[in-house]
């Protein structure tokens, strides 16, 4: 079983770090045939073409202790020191990357974690008493918000490995992530079609509505990534209002008519009864009790899948909501009653919808993304699992 978790006050599980910035896999209740070793190997490819010095960073949780810290080279685990307040610089994690055309290999411990990558800079941590504060380029006086970076996450565990790309916080420096299986084939995934980099950042910008100032830039005119909606509702790049009309006409719809919701593929009867009444759409399941209620979300629950539509880790109101955050992202609410929808040539047709998500999936060459924190729902993710991997692959692709 595989969740992607969102980003704000994750206090158990797998959760990593204190300040988390991003969505957050969690693996378990699968098991594995074969013990998967104590650390398997992470080929890294630089393919960027860039000359800068490429740093890397394997930062997570270790599973079998659920202590915060870092991997070095060899996947050794060290555990952060005691923060502070203020906030303590951290420990040097890095770890020189590949230079362009070159790969290089680190080992990866069993962790809940990311692997971040930098050009050009060192990318700044620092230690709070509650743990790791991550980068937050959102905040214009972060001091990573003018360095090109991005991360995958990953989870290795006794099931084996899922590592991930995620654009859920931001859409920057593109990379490709896989997995080698133990007959030696290789899965991969979130590799942009050619020119896909070009074209996201080219599209955004013809986007009306506020949707080009979710780019960020150095002061030279470098361009460093798009934030997500949501962190561009946060610092008023888009309007609080963008998702609203939308939101009304799904409102309106499910007043006089009703929303099935279906979140289990593996169980078909299991079935969830939306509608609309005095503002609030209950749910009820198949007996006519009402399981659970949402008021009327606004574009910052929409986009961060919480708030509003906070989908805790439940048998009903979670994979409920997980299903309309996915539904109100890709627009499909208003065409099909049944959720979730499965057609991925169906989504963001709407002229309201999350354009970012839809831009990024549309310049993917598999057509895969976490674009939002629910992608996963229907399986439109850009995910790679394997319980027995022989080799984890990250490749630095480049910036065209």
């Amino acid at each position: 079983m595989l969740r992607t978790l969102r980003r704000r006050a994750r206090a158990a599980g797998l959760a990593f770090a204190a300040v988390l910035a991003g969505s957050l896999l969690v693996a378990g209740g699968e098991t594995s045939a074969h013990a998967v070793p104590a650390t398997i190997p992470l080929k890294i490819t630089n393919n960027s073409a860039r000359g800068e010095q490429v740093y890397i960073y394997n930062l997570g949780t270790e599973l079998s202790t659920g202590r915060q810290g870092w991997a070095d080279a060899g996947g050794t685990f060290h555990p952060w020191p005691a923060g502070g307040n203020p906030p303590a610089p951290a420990p040097d994690a890095s770890i020189p990357g590949p230079a362009a055309g070159q790969s290089a290999t680190i080992r990866m411990p069993k962790f809940s974690g990311r692997v971040y990558f930098s050009y050009g800079r060192k990318l700044v941590f620092k230690l709070t008493t509650g743990g790791l504060v991550q980068p937050a380029v959102q905040n214009p006086t972060d001091p990573n918000r003018d360095i090109l970076f991005h991360w995958s996450e990953y989870t290795l565990n006794d099931s084996g490995l899922w590592i991930n790309s995620t654009q859920v916080d931001m859409f920057s420096a593109p990379y490709s992530v896989g997995v080698q299986r133990a007959d030696g084939s290789t899965a991969s995934t979130g590799r942009l079609k050619p020119g896909g980099y070009n074209g996201f950042f080219n599209s955004l910008r013809g986007q009306p509505g506020g949707w080009a100032n979710l780019i960020q830039t150095r002061p030279d005119g470098t361009v460093l990534r798009a934030l997500s909606p949501l962190y561009g509702l946060e610092t008023g790049a888009l309007p609080a209002t963008v998702m609203d009309d939308y939101i009304n006409r799904v409102w309106q719809k499910y007043a006089t008519s009703t929303l099935t919701v279906t979140p289990f593929t593996d169980q078909p009867n299991t079935k969830y009864y939306g509608r609309v009444s005095g503002g609030v759409m209950q749910f009820t399941n198949s007996a006519g009790a009402v399981v659970t209620s949402f008021q009327k979300p606004d574009a910052s629950s929409v986009f961060g899948c919480h708030g509003r539509l906070d989908a805790p880790n439940d048998l009903v109101r979670g994979p409920i909501s997980r299903t309309l955050c996915a539904g109100f992202n890709r627009s499909t609410l208003l065409v099909n009653p049944n959720q979730p929808d499965s057609n991925a040539d169906a989504f963001y047709k709407d002229a309201v919808t999350n354009h970012y998500a839809r831009k990024i999936h549309a310049q993917m060459a598999d057509g895969k993304a976490y674009a939002f924190a629910f992608d996963d729902v229907g399986h439109h993710e850009s995910l790679v699992h394997d319980g027995n991997p022989l080799q984890a692959y990250l490749t630095l692709d480049p910036l065209n």
